[in-house]
């Protein structure tokens, strides 16, 4: 029985590494403890056969009865179940052969075969189980092994979640501010923008005042000088009528009606330039109206050349016109496309005052010298059949290429700071557009630039 007695002791060390612990750890420890002593004397009793087999073989028995009795019984030896049912078969043949070899020997010699059989097949379901158990018992770790990293990853992410929903929180704080910042920028900017747009319709309101002052001055010269002839001629009467001289006093008199009508010419010429101003002048209701596109060319060509005079005396330059003769009154806002000839004509004449004052006294590529060369603006106009075009050409430096590209967008400007907004190209382009035109630009540099505008007729 010496096996036997191997086996509960193996059995009993397993129950005592496994038992869960409680408040009975302590108690249980003390009893496997003591069963295994009990055990191992049992083995070293039947060694050296200090009792009979037959006591040795009931005690060992009784031994295995009381751990098989533990592990189904009791709770906390639930996990050597598995263990006692794989070697449960073996020890029941082995302690029923020893019984019925203490009761008739004879009878256990003829059957003896059959049992050690028995016991074999046992032993080969013993190890069996105890290998289907092993693979389980790994199986099941595994799993446990596989549930705590998907606990522990579970548990990752959920710190992660809770640490992204802080970043998140704490960007979306940051994109609400930057948010809340860039909204008020984009407010000041458009406060800023609408200011600039009113500054640069003023500048043009300043510039246009100024041909306007220059441009009333000659029809009040004429009213003035008119005037005064015929004041001297009204003297002149007085004296021939009292001297009887109707004659004189007639021819005189028709001298007086011809001084008053080129007052009156003059004055009229006055009054429309005042209108012309005012009309330019007011807030645009934004109503298209049919315009003669060539008088309104032409006013604003000489405007312009008035007004920069006006600002600058030394600034010298010519202009001259090419209006097509058949060309039809086109639904545009006068102020607004004045607006656009005005900055246009305007450029031109800068452009052309600023080359004249970078040419050297020495002759330039062209030809020219700085005394010989005269800035001119050409401004003319076409009928395209379902379209009219206006031309504004000069012979200034031309646009560099790097730059010409960017010439309509808002706030590009190669003046110097302070003499521009660079808004004029800008809101050109913007009014051509909603009248459904174009405006396109060609320029070669050191040659000169020239602006074309397309309305259509309908």
């Amino acid at each position: 029985m010496i096996f036997e007695s191997i086996v509960s002791i193996f059995i009993l060390n397993y129950l005592r590494k496994n038992v869960e612990k409680n408040q009975d750890f302590a108690k249980w420890q003390k009893l496997l403890k003591i069963g295994i002593g009990i055990g191992a004397s049992l083995i070293f009793l039947d060694v050296i056969h200090f009792l009979p087999d037959t006591l040795i073989s009931i005690l060992t028995t009784l031994l295995f009865a009381a751990v098989a009795y533990l592990a189904y019984k009791v709770p906390e030896f639930s996990k050597g179940k598995p263990l006692v049912y794989a070697i449960l078969p073996y020890m029941v043949i082995s302690s029923s052969g020893q019984l019925i070899d203490i009761v008739g020997t004879d009878f256990f010699e003829k059957i003896e075969n059959y049992f050690e059989a028995a016991k074999f097949f046992a032993l080969i379901w013993a190890v069996s189980i105890w290998w289907s158990g092993r693979k389980q018992k790994k199986a099941l770790e595994i799993e446990r092994l596989k549930a705590l990293e998907k606990e522990r990853e579970y548990e990752i992410t959920q710190k992660l979640k809770a640490e992204l929903e802080v970043q998140v929180n704490v960007r979306t704080a940051e994109l609400t501010h930057q948010k809340e910042e860039l909204e008020t920028a984009l407010n000041e900017l458009k406060s800023t923008q609408s200011q600039l747009i009113q500054a640069e319709k003023m500048a043009s309101l300043g510039e246009l005042t100024a041909g306007i002052a220059h441009e009333i001055q000659n029809p009040l010269n004429f009213v003035n000088n008119f005037s005064e002839v015929s004041e001297e001629l009204l003297q002149e009467l007085q004296e021939e009528l009292d001297k009887g001289d109707l004659e004189e006093a007639k021819v005189i008199s028709q001298d007086v009606i011809e001084n008053l009508k080129k007052i009156h010419h003059h004055g009229k010429r006055a009054d429309s330039i005042v209108k012309g101003m005012l009309a330019h002048s007011r807030l645009s209701s934004g109503e298209k109206v049919p315009t003669d596109i060539n008088e309104l060319a032409d006013e604003f060509l000489r405007l312009s050349y008035h007004g920069l005079r006006a600002k600058d005396k030394s600034f010298n330059a010519d202009y001259k016109t090419d209006f097509a003769p058949d060309l039809p009154q086109v639904n545009v806002v006068s102020q607004d496309i004045g607006r656009v000839l005005l900055n246009l004509i305007n450029n031109a004449f800068q452009a052309c005052a600023e080359r004249k004052g970078q040419l050297p006294q020495s002759p330039n590529p062209d030809g020219y010298r700085e005394e010989s060369f005269q800035p001119l603006v050409h401004v003319s106009t076409k009928n395209l059949g379902n379209k009219i075009e206006i031309s504004v050409k000069d012979n200034g430096s031309g646009i560099p290429d790097s730059i010409k590209d960017k010439i309509f967008q808002p706030f590009f400007t190669t003046k110097p700071t302070g003499q521009g907004t660079g808004l004029g190209l800008s809101l050109s382009y913007d009014i051509v557009k909603a009248h459904g035109g174009e405006i396109r630009v060609k320029s070669r540099e050191g040659e000169g630039t020239e602006f074309t505008i397309q309305l259509p007729l309908v």
